[in-house]
């Protein structure tokens, strides 16, 4: 499905999806895709009840056999020099859903994005964000209506107790990735019942 393809895995700072997110490097690479992990300085940095940054970041380059990506000058080649083909940010957290949607560039992560919108690639979003249907919800929809940027289809989490947050199902991941390939199209439906 994805056979010499070269995909830009970005991950941010919500560190309770690594579990969801990570291990989709293997369907990413079973489906023929070079997963190249991009991720923030927080990700590097972060040690929360979720593991360390080096514990994830150990995971990450045995399951995708690349070494991760971590700062802007390392990123910055995946313009016409170095191209991806595809990159996805899952998670992509609310704050560097806001920086994307208003081209601040200030992590590996972002400077990857913008390299590959300016060739024309596709950037796939996996959000993870609790102010989704808040503030952030102008950068949402503008990020959903810009050329070249699909999304993992999203939904609720919590409607009850966090209303505002929208979370990826991120099993449909190679899905989205593929659709955003082949056929320049968002997989359908975005908006998903998350339970």
């Amino acid at each position: 499905m994805l056979e010499g393809k070269r995909i830009g895995l970005g991950i941010t700072a919500s560190h309770c999806t690594y579990e969801d997110v990570v291990p989709k490097i293997t369907s990413l690479t079973a489906a023929g895709a070079t997963v190249v992990p991009i991720i923030t300085n927080s990700v590097l940095h972060a040690a929360t009840r979720f593991g360390t940054g080096e514990e994830w970041i150990a995971k990450i380059e045995s399951l995708s056999g690349e070494k991760v990506v971590s700062s802007i000058t390392e990123a910055e080649p995946f313009g016409p020099k170095n191209p991806l083909d595809c990159m996805v940010i899952a998670p992509m957290t609310g704050n560097s859903l806001s920086k994307f949607a208003n081209a601040a560039t200030d992590s590996a992560v972002l400077m990857a994005a913008k390299a590959t919108l300016r060739n024309g690639s596709p950037v796939v979003i996996g959000i993870s964000t609790n102010d989704a249907l808040g503030l952030n919800g102008m950068n949402l929809m503008k990020l959903m209506n810009a050329k070249n940027v699909y999304f993992i289809p999203f939904g609720q989490d919590d409607p009850i107790n966090k209303p505002t947050s929208l979370v990826a199902d991120f099993n449909k991941m190679l899905e989205t990735v593929h659709y955003a390939l082949a056929y320049k199209k968002q997989l359908q439906p975005i908006f998903i019942q998350y339970f």
